[in-house]
């Protein structure tokens, strides 16, 4: 199958889920009696209209090529990042930092992915970056509380921009016998990554018992780990065709990004909560803001990439 055939193929599925989901939705909808079983089903239809979307967007980036791809995450970066700093105030002092972060940064990380400049991508926010914002901060002589606000705006940089831009990166990989077909490989983390997430989700109402975090996310059970990370396994085994690797192989990368994307969402699940807030933001109706739906992203991409990086080429 071609590259077109088998984007196709896997979006057909994905759409015709979401039109069964949706008419799930509207037939709850019809039968809810209780506010309470109103609430939940409206969330309910909030998600799926949202994911509607978002698939429509990636089919977009897809017919558009890797440019478009690159920019589409280069937006994400930009919100994400912007919504993390939002829960993090910054002071006067941090003021060309965050310039920095939002007007060089984020440009520069996507347009070295966009040359194939792995070398420099790799390192260029987690050294030079690192390096020069607390530099930057220091030069305003604003002291207080500077080790705090050089953390929040370091860590908010590497999670939002640094980790995420490796997604899209994987369009930098030069697979043997897989030449240009890394959109699929891009599709694969993503569908992996958000079927890890509904799937969790899904398995924690219906059979979840035993909380893992409750003092950071109540609604994350051993349940909704276990149940809804293996089917999400056994997803990404059945998409092996979409990807250069075995079905075994499939499944054991298909288990690296469920468990990274889950340690993701709970590490940052840690930080809202420390910060008092539910939602990292409201720019995705029923989802939350962008960080919400890249958390999982933000771990997954980078031990993704460097595993087929290093397994493969």
């Amino acid at each position: 199958m071609s590259l077109q055939q088998k984007f196709w193929t896997v979006m057909g599925a994905v759409l015709a889920l979401l039109l069964v989901a949706s008419l799930v939705g509207w037939v709850l909808s019809l039968r809810a009696r209780s506010d309470s079983s109103r609430e939940v089903i409206a969330n309910l239809n909030a998600r799926i209209g949202a994911w509607w979307w978002m698939v429509a967007i990636l089919c977009v980036c897809f017919l558009l090529g890797r440019v478009a791809t690159l920019m589409l995450f280069a937006l994400a970066s930009f919100f994400a990042l912007r919504e993390f700093l939002t829960l993090t105030p910054a002071r006067r002092g941090d003021h060309l930092p965050l310039v920095l972060c939002f007007y060089l940064a984020i440009p520069l990380q996507y347009w070295l992915i966009g040359i194939d400049w792995y070398g420099l991508f790799a390192i260029c926010i987690p050294v030079y970056g690192f390096l020069l914002l607390p530099a930057v901060t220091a030069l305003g002589g604003d002291t207080e509380s500077f080790l705090e606000r050089t953390t929040k705006i370091q860590w908010g940089l590497m999670l939002t921009v640094y980790c995420i831009s490796y997604a899209p990166a994987l369009l930098l990989l030069h697979v043997p016998g897989y030449e240009g077909q890394n959109l699929l490989l891009l599709l694969y983390l993503l569908l992996v990554v958000q079927i890890s997430d509904v799937l969790q989700y899904v398995f924690g109402k219906l059979f979840g018992r035993h909380q893992l975090a409750p003092s950071v996310s109540p609604s994350k059970t051993v349940e909704g780990l276990v149940g809804g990370g293996l089917s999400a396994v056994a997803v990404g085994a059945g998409l092996w065709w979409i990807t250069p690797f075995s079905l075994w192989g499939s499944a054991g990368m298909s288990l690296l990004i469920v468990v990274a994307g889950f340690l993701g969402g709970l590490a940052l699940s840690a930080v809202k909560r420390s910060l008092g807030a539910k939602d990292w933001g409201q720019l995705i109706d029923g989802h939350g803001g962008m960080l919400d739906r890249l958390d999982s992203v933000s771990f997954a991409a980078p031990v993704f990439f460097h595993v087929v990086r290093y397994a493969l080429m």
